[in-house]
């Protein structure tokens, strides 16, 4: 049976920096590395759904790819809502501007929101309440993972962009009343998605975006950490390969421009 050349990259990729972390000096004082495990499913060139298991770090640039949506969430397709864990590669789903676009990619982990990681970190969740936004906007209470971007712009964000919408990070749409941070004690399965291009889609009545590292995700990581990164999408090849975004995204005080 022939190998695809996407899991013998990984391979490659796997075997080289492996030997780069083992070679790689490391300061005696600092913390060791927490590794996560990560789901993956995949739409390969023929056809297939491969589903794959990967253990790597737990950092941010890696959990976000991950960490958007809460079991149950239901995402509209052309066949009309579906719970984000039945969701499959080679499905099609509704985009904000009525385009059919194909899932390529699913991931999801599985983690504890409320507990401290090696750096004391948590993943807060938000929890935000029916009719929040407007009539069904949610639909009903909706979960968001601490990854989730919505299309939209809060009023303390609207100097940027020029006050426009922007796909923004769902936290900053915190308001203690309807829309509220929560924090749980027990394990969590969170889920992303990826089409063939970075996209609106709906879920629950709101609109959120399909996974992007971002435009400045190449600065983020080192070439190492960045083939580790790689090897969880058999559906590309390069960072640049998740293509341009799809509209301006908030992050960090900033906004990322649409890249060409």
């Amino acid at each position: 049976m022939t190998i695809p050349h996407s899991f013998s990259r990984a391979a490659r990729n796997a075997i080289e920096t492996s030997a780069m972390l083992r070679d790689a000096p490391r300061p005696t004082t600092a913390p060791k590395a927490q590794l996560r495990r990560y789901e993956v499913s995949t739409l390969m060139k023929n056809g297939d759904v491969a589903q794959t298991r990967h253990i790597a770090p737990a950092l941010p640039m890696f959990e976000d790819a991950f960490c958007a949506f809460t079991r149950g969430s239901l995402v509209e397709t052309e066949f009309g809502p579906t719970a984000i864990e039945d969701l499959l590669p080679g499905d099609t789903v509704q985009t904000h501007n009525g385009a059919s676009e194909t899932v390529l990619w699913k991931g999801s982990v599985t983690l504890v929101p409320g507990r401290e990681d090696s750096r004391g970190r948590t993943r807060p969740l938000t929890r935000i309440m029916a009719d929040t936004f407007g009539m069904q906007k949610p639909m009903s209470g909706v979960i968001a993972g601490p990854a989730a971007r919505l299309l939209g712009t809060p009023g303390h964000l609207r100097h940027l962009h020029g006050g426009g919408p922007v796909l923004t990070p769902v936290h900053e749409f915190q308001d203690g009343t309807s829309v509220i941070e929560t924090l749980p004690p027990t394990p969590i399965e969170l889920f992303h998605i990826c089409l063939r291009q970075h996209s609106v889609i709906k879920v629950d009545g709101l609109q959120f975006e399909t996974y992007h590292p971002g435009i400045n995700a190449i600065r983020a990581v080192s070439q190492s950490l960045r083939s580790i990164y790689l090897n969880l999408f058999a559906h590309v090849e390069t960072l640049n390969d998740f293509g341009p975004l799809a509209m301006p995204r908030a992050g960090d005080g900033e906004v990322d421009a649409i890249t060409a």
